[in-house]
């Protein structure tokens, strides 16, 4: 999928944190990300979003919200979809825009981006999930969405929060027999992250979480992430 670059189509980027998020979340990641767009010649502007509040918020009201967000009911809540979905309608305005969202807040960005680009609010978007619940995309919406999560050096799953939720759905073999498909509604991408640590580490650049040959998960995290960003 091309996408044509210039000073009038430069994408918005926004980070979207999960649930009992601390407000510093997204500190070194947004400093890591204008240094290295910096590199390349582009200055996006990189905002931050809380769609379910932060760590000193009430967490059951969170986890309630995510849940709503995940529903597949077309009536469900969608409270941290809405919640980033009215901060991006006055930010963002007729503007492309790529979406990284960390736990429930890659689900909260899913729902956001097809609010907005259903309602002819943005022109485009992309979105990466990192370390999410699984939630149904779109047919029409899979190539846009990237999914990835946290492994150890065996490959061993280190993120039980990707074990939430379902992309499954049901469909019928060349034979015409019906069988449940797990990866029905899945993102057009899905891969993993080699990560010290698990859920709440992806981001973190401090001495424990620096590998002597890969560096900092902080570092590893954007490496895995990189091509999708820049792809835009």
């Amino acid at each position: 999928m091309m996408t044509m670059k210039g000073p009038d189509t430069e994408w918005d980027f926004y980070l979207l944190a999960g649930v009992a998020s601390t407000l510093t979340l997204f500190r070194n990641c947004k400093q890591e990300l204008e240094r290295r767009f910096l590199e390349t010649g582009r200055e996006p502007v990189i905002r931050e979003l809380f769609p379910y509040g932060d760590h000193t918020q009430k967490l059951l009201r969170q986890i309630i919200d995510v849940r709503g967000d995940l529903s597949r009911l077309r009536r469900a809540g969608r409270s941290g979809g809405r919640a980033a979905a009215e901060q991006i309608r006055k930010l963002s305005p007729g503007r492309p825009v790529m979406l990284i969202g960390h736990s429930g807040g890659g689900v909260a960005a899913y729902q956001a981006a097809v609010m907005l680009h259903d309602e002819g609010t943005i022109p485009d978007f992309r979105i990466v999930q990192v370390g999410s619940p699984k939630v149904l995309i779109r047919t029409q919406d899979r190539d846009r969405v990237s999914y990835y999560t946290a492994v150890d050096e065996q490959g061993t799953l280190r993120d039980p929060i990707s074990r939430i939720g379902s992309w499954g759905g049901w469909s019928r073999s060349r034979y015409g027999l019906w069988y449940w498909n797990k990866r029905k509604y899945a993102p057009g991408h899905i891969g993993t992250i080699t990560l010290l640590g698990g859920h709440p580490h992806y981001f973190r650049n401090d001495a424990s979480y620096i590998h002597p040959d890969r560096g900092s998960n902080l570092s590893v995290t954007l490496d895995g992430l990189w091509d999708r960003m820049m792809d835009v």
